[in-house]
């Protein structure tokens, strides 16, 4: 009788713990985070699955209908991280999916992480999803371009340096480490300057729908790989 109440002493308070964490990360994270993650581990698995993983940019896309493909899920969470996808990773590779597409980082850079502390955590979801899901072929997207000519989202738009480089170590990290990485900058900004095609955006951050088309045919290659 002595070793029963004596182990629920120490359980119960593991379980206040346990809740305090939850509640700690469902704090940090924000409510829209947490409406869409708990909605994401609810869905059901299904074999051969296409996950498109990121923040609002990939939130935004219907991709399932852009791409004609019912086994395309969008796990786009807007105002996501790469810390937040990291910390939702095991719903992703849950189901062993056929294909990740990955786009994640400027709302890292928004809230002044550091270009180093981006780029460590996007190969570290990289690497999660092969750990966990080795046949998983992975696919790390480049950082979309931003444009500060329409005087929104500033904390977003004035990071083009930074997205350059953070972009510019993934192309050489994945190169060396046998990830896919797709240039999507290049084909995203002006021909000029290194901004988003205004014509793409009317906001400077997200995509208009000519923007998701021009995603689409980019990378419709891949899914035939």
């Amino acid at each position: 009788m002595k070793t029963t109440v004596f182990l629920r002493s120490l359980i119960f308070p593991l379980l206040i713990l346990g809740t305090i964490v939850s509640m700690g990360q469902d704090n940090k994270f924000g409510t829209y985070y947490n409406q869409k993650r708990t909605l994401f581990e609810k869905l059901p698995d299904t074999k051969g699955e296409i996950v498109f993983l990121g923040n609002s940019i990939t939130d935004g896309g219907e991709w399932a209908e852009l791409l004609d493909n019912p086994k395309v899920k969008n796990r786009g969470i807007s105002g996501d991280t790469s810390e937040g996808v990291l910390f939702r990773l095991n719903e992703v590779t849950r189901s062993k999916p056929a294909k990740v597409f990955l786009l994640i980082g400027i709302n890292d850079l928004s809230r002044e992480v550091s270009k180093d502390s981006v780029f460590a955590n996007i190969c570290s979801i990289a690497q999660k999803i092969r750990k966990d899901s080795p046949k998983t072929q992975v696919y790390v997207q480049s950082i979309l371009p931003v444009n500060d000519s329409f005087g929104m989202f500033k904390k977003h738009t004035g990071k083009t340096a930074e997205v350059l480089w953070v972009n510019a170590q993934l192309k050489t990290w994945c190169e060396k480490e046998q990830f896919q990485f797709i240039d999507l900058y290049s084909r995203f900004k002006n021909q000029d300057n290194d901004l988003m095609n205004p014509e793409l955006t009317n906001d400077g951050l997200h995509l208009k729908g000519e923007g998701y088309l021009l995603w689409v045919s980019i990378i419709k290659p891949y899914l035939k790989k």
